[in-house]
């Protein structure tokens, strides 16, 4: 039984538009031992406008007096060389890269690197025409959907299969878009909510602190999970402090691989590795003092003790009322 959980370490614009960092954020990925490692690309000038300004949690966490979201995000952009720079980059760590388009001119673009994987961040959700210009791609698509209602998921859905994916093709991550999100705004039980509902693969992509509520929905069914991680939670920039760094994310996917090896085929039955304990653990019926040949056993003379390598206790009703074919020493393991 397949159990591996697709980890997609997620950069975004962790790199401070830095390609030396973005290499070293590579490294850290390949170290931990993701899947895939994933970037934002876009043209600030075709997502936002230049009057567009920041989000509360990006000025928190920036503090840098400028409330311009595009004057933060023109720094971020990466050209089309850094990103062939970045892909060969993670062919030769062994990890696989993929990226999120936030533009039309941007999804042309990756398309044109045959990646054969989208990712729809949830600020697309509701975009008509970006969902359906990813579907005419008839590739393999992971929706997330922070901000976002059951509602507004099952029209995404349907947008992307009338145009060209199948619904096979689709793991749909639920996710909550506050950095850092509130635990008790995870609301991790929505993500069997839309599988059971949408009958579509399901995932999450998580902004809390800390790894807990991924290893949790890992537990829970989770196909997907994505994580934003930094080399540093004080370096400036939007995302940073909502980001685990190099050693939390190894932990974490350490954890989810052992949490996929945990889950097992669901059959209840006895392992290999506890059959020995059976005989130690287990009790058998003995004489609970010494009993002459042709003597009744009854459960004044009987009783049950460890090991369990003599008559189980689950046959007492079978012994009791028997004839002693032997002399029993106290202690001594029944026969019959």
């Amino acid at each position: 039984m397949d159990n591996h959980t697709i980890v997609i370490a997620e950069v975004g614009v962790n790199h401070n538009g830095s390609i030396d960092m973005a290499k070293q954020l590579i490294d850290a990925a390949s170290e931990a031992g993701v899947d895939y490692v994933k970037f934002q690309t876009f043209k600030a000038e075709n997502l936002v406008t230049k009057y567009a300004v920041k989000a509360e949690y990006q000025q928190r966490n920036m503090d840098d007096n400028d409330n311009s979201q595009y004057a933060m995000l023109k720094k971020l952009e990466f050209s089309s060389e850094q990103h062939f720079e970045l892909i060969e980059y993670c062919m030769q760590k062994g990890v696989g890269f993929f990226s999120t388009a936030f533009d039309f001119d941007s999804v042309d673009f990756l398309a044109s690197l045959h990646l054969g994987l989208w990712k729809i961040p949830s600020g697309e959700i509701t975009n008509y025409p970006y969902l359906k210009k990813i579907a005419g791609f008839h590739q393999p698509v992971i929706l997330s959907t922070g901000m976002s209602t059951t509602g507004e998921i099952e029209t995404a859905i349907n947008v992307l299969t009338k145009f060209g994916v199948q619904k096979e093709q689709i793991i749909v991550l639920h996710c909550n878009t506050e950095y850092p999100t509130p635990f008790e705004d995870v609301n991790l039980r929505a993500m069997l909510t839309i599988k059971e509902e949408l009958g579509v693969k399901v995932g999450y992509s998580d902004h809390t602190r800390g790894i807990e509520v991924p290893i949790a929905a890992v537990a829970l069914g989770a196909e997907v999970i994505e994580k934003h991680f930094t080399l540093d939670r004080n370096l400036p920039g939007p995302d940073h402090k909502a980001s685990l760094e190099p050693d939390k994310l190894k932990a974490m996917v350490l954890a989810i691989r052992n949490i996929e090896r945990a889950m097992g085929d669901g059959e209840k039955k006895i392992t290999e590795s506890e059959s020995k304990n059976i005989a130690i653990a287990r009790k058998s019926i003995v004489a609970a003092y010494p009993i002459k040949k042709g003597e009744i056993l009854s459960e004044e003379n009987l009783t049950v003790k460890r090991p369990g390598t003599g008559v189980s206790p689950m046959r007492w009703d079978e012994v009791v009322g028997a004839i002693a074919h032997r002399d029993y020493n106290e202690d001594e393991l029944i026969e019959i």
